[in-house]
Parts: structure tokens; sequence; C-alpha cells
């Protein structure tokens, strides 16, 4: 069978399943089974081969790890007291409640590594918070979805530790890369807020006095030395992303129970729950995106593919740009973690084709799959957001497009300008960009 009509049967099933609204998992599981009961030389054991091999990975355990991280700081008290801080730093801005929920997202980025962990904490938190005073309900989802994706993009993230391990890129050097254009976003959101504020009128607080900045400043402290625990400890070696993500979990435990004296067993039951639901349904993706992918390569598809886009003689900004359109398109359909095993391997041997940096490709793939996040029909944290708020999607897509098109120009940053955002990884260590 040649590559062209092996790829026709693969996306046409998957997206066929899509359509009748199969959850992705098993979309991509299903998909892989024609093929395998029509090549002879193959049978539909090598699905399950495959789904179970990719588990075995020392790397993926840091998924659990770092959700069950977010999960104890949700409980234990630690989020509330990074509120505290937020408010302090930036509540006199306007629309200050939603500037907190951006800080808020920045600094629980830094800890959790997910998007969606990020969506359901924080929604639950500011959502109707913000809709008592004042704020459109619309605008109180999209903002919170929207500032989720932050979470994918600044250290420790799950999208980093998933695609370092699986295309064999430095994870300390995708760490650094991203603490940039992290903040960037941040900033960019924050922007958005202040205009949105200005606009609409929304509510702004009383400028914090210093000493009540002084003691939020104080009570953070411990919470806030859980990312640099983590991101320190990866880059100058001291151990690895799965190794920082148990110790992130022992700390957050001893933080939660010892010191801020907030979490019994009932809570620490409930975060352990819901950090299995959420790792199950991450970790049964990567599973069948793996086995999909490897019928991929057993037909050569991204061979193929290469040689048709070798042929448009694209230079390294072109091919940046085409790598960017392929992750956003793709994340509006697929889960982050099964588009980076599929696309992310297809677009591999492009990237060095042109001599594109591993990490360069890693960062334009990153950001450009975050977006993936919030965008219909797929958008996993604008589904929580809305889900939580009891709307529709189609109520709040207008303000999260509004909110997406200045973060577009971050992504085209992150594209044009390799050299900035390379920087601070070359200067930390220069094996990272090897």
């Amino acid at each position: 069978m040649s590559p062209t009509e092996a790829a026709a049967i693969l996306f046409g099933v998957f997206f066929l399943l899509l359509f009748l609204r199969v959850p992705v998992a098993f979309a991509l599981g299903i998909a892989c089974l024609p093929l395998l009961f029509i090549e002879e030389r193959l049978s539909p054991m090598v699905l399950f081969n495959e789904t179970f091999k990719s588990y075995n990975s020392f790397i993926l355990l840091a998924v659990p790890f770092f959700l069950l991280t977010a999960n104890l700081m949700n409980v234990g008290g630690i989020t509330d007291r990074l509120v505290r801080f937020s408010r302090a730093l930036v509540g006199h801005f306007p629309g200050g409640l939603a500037q907190v929920n951006v800080v808020l997202s920045i600094f629980f980025a830094g800890i959790s590594g997910s998007s969606t962990a990020d969506a359901a904490s924080q929604g639950k938190i500011f959502i109707e918070a913000q809709v008592k005073e004042g704020y459109d309900v619309s605008f109180s989802v999209a903002i919170t979805a929207v500032s989720a994706i932050i979470a994918v993009v600044i250290p420790p993230s799950i999208l980093m530790i998933v695609w370092g391990g699986l295309l064999s890129v430095s994870i300390g050097g995708l760490f650094i890369a991203g603490i940039l254009p992290g903040l960037l976003l941040g900033l960019v959101m924050m922007a958005t807020v202040h205009a949105y504020a200005v606009r609409r009128g929304y509510p702004t607080y009383p400028r914090a006095t210093w000493r009540e900045l002084l003691a939020s400043t104080f009570v953070s402290v411990p919470a806030l030395m859980t990312p640099v625990i983590i991101i320190g400890g990866k880059i100058f070696g001291w151990f690895t992303a799965t190794e920082s993500a148990a110790i992130a979990v022992i700390y957050s435990f001893l933080l939660s129970t010892f010191v801020f004296r907030e979490m019994g067993a009932r809570r620490l039951y409930r975060a352990l729950l819901d950090t299995g639901k959420f790792a199950g349904i991450a970790l049964f993706c990567v599973g069948t995106a793996s086995a999909f992918g490897w019928l991929l390569a057993y037909y050569q598809i991204p061979k193929a593919l290469l040689s048709v886009a070798s042929s448009w003689h694209m230079n390294m900004f072109e091919t940046g740009l085409f790598i960017a359109a392929a992750f956003l398109v793709v994340g509006c359909f697929l889960d982050a973690i099964p588009a980076i095993i599929i696309v992310g391997t297809i677009l591999q041997p492009l990237a060095n084709a042109v001599h594109m940096n591993p990490v360069h490709f890693a960062l334009i793939g990153i950001v450009s799959l975050a977006f993936g996040l919030v965008t219909p029909p797929y958008g996993l944290c604008l589904m929580i957001s809305c889900s939580i708020a009891g709307v529709r999607q189609v109520d709040v897509i207008k303000d999260v497009v509004v909110m997406l098109v200045p973060l577009f120009l971050v992504l085209l940053a992150v594209i044009a300008l390799p050299g900035l955002f390379l920087a601070p990884v070359a200067w930390v260590d220069p094996e990272y960009l090897r």
C-alpha cells in the first residue's frame, strides 16, 4: 500500500470518528485497525503492543506527578496564598480581578505544567467571582481559559517533558527557552485585560500598601519556591525531570500538611482522585497516538510529506510559519500530546532540512499547540471553563478570538527571532542546543 493510500485510510477514519463525536483517544486507536487488518504483514496485536510499549517510559511518570502537585496546591491552601500575593501585585491595575487571574496563571504554570489543571482550578475560583464584581460572563470565561494556556509554555511544562522524551530534545533547554515566551504571553494578556477594563469600566482594587505587599510576599515564599526547586534542579543537573516532579509532590504535600496545615485525609483523597482522572486521560492519548504514529512511520508517510514540502524550497522563517500553521490546525482537533507524537515526528525532518535548532522547533510547536487548547471544536481549556460557568462555547468565542489575536504576535516573534529566545539557553549551557 502506498503512503498516500495509507494516509487516506488513517486520517479518513480518524476524522470520521471525530465527526461522530468519538473521544480522541479511542478514535486514534480505532483508526489504526483497518490498516492492521488489511496489511498481511501486520496484525491487530500491533495496536496493543505499541500502545503499551509507549507506557514503558520513565519520563512519562512526570505527567501524573506534576498533576498531583497542582491538585495538592489547590486543596492545601497554597493557591489561596498565591491569589493574595497576585492581588497585592496587580490588583490596582484596571480590571484588577482579571489581572490577578492572569498573574496567578503565570505562578501556577511554574508549578503544575498543566493547562487543564489550571483552567479547572482557576475556573472555580475566578469565573463566578468576576461575574459578581460586574465582569461580563463571556469575558470572565474567555480570560480564564486563555490565561490557562501559559501553563504549557512556562516550565515545568508537561508538553515539554513529552516532547523532549519522544523527540530526544534537551528538556533542560526547553525549560529555559519557555520562560521568555511564557512571560510575554502573560504580559500581552494583561495588556488585553487593561484594554477591556478601560473600555467596559471593569472595577479596580485599591493599591496595596507596602505592609500588605510584604505580608502577602512572606506567606507566598514557600509556594513560590516550588518552581525554583523544579526548574533549578533540572537545569543544574541535580535530578531528572521525573525526579523533579516527584520532589515537587513531596514538597507540596509537606507544605500543605505541616506548614499551612489545611490538608486532611479527605482533601488528600480528592487530590489523588482528580489526579488519577486527568493522568488516565492524558496517558491513554499517549498510548493510542503512539500506535497511530508507528503506522505513519511504517508506511513512510512523513518521508512522503517531506519530499512534497521540500519541493517548495522554503527558508527557515517560511518553514517556521508552515510548522506553526500545521500545529494550529491540528490543535483544533487533537489533544496536544498526541499531536506532538504524530505531527511532531512528521515535521521534525522538515525542520532538520532547514537546519532549525531542535529547541526552536519545539518552542514553535508547543506555543502553537497552546492555542488549540482554546479553539473549537476540541479546545479543552475552553470546554472546562464553559462547563464551570454553565455557558455554551459559541457564547464566548468572540472574546476568545479577540484575546488570541495579540497572542499571535508572540508566536510570530518566536518564529522570526530564534536568536532572542534561544539566547538564555546558550547563556546557561550551550550543550542544551545540540
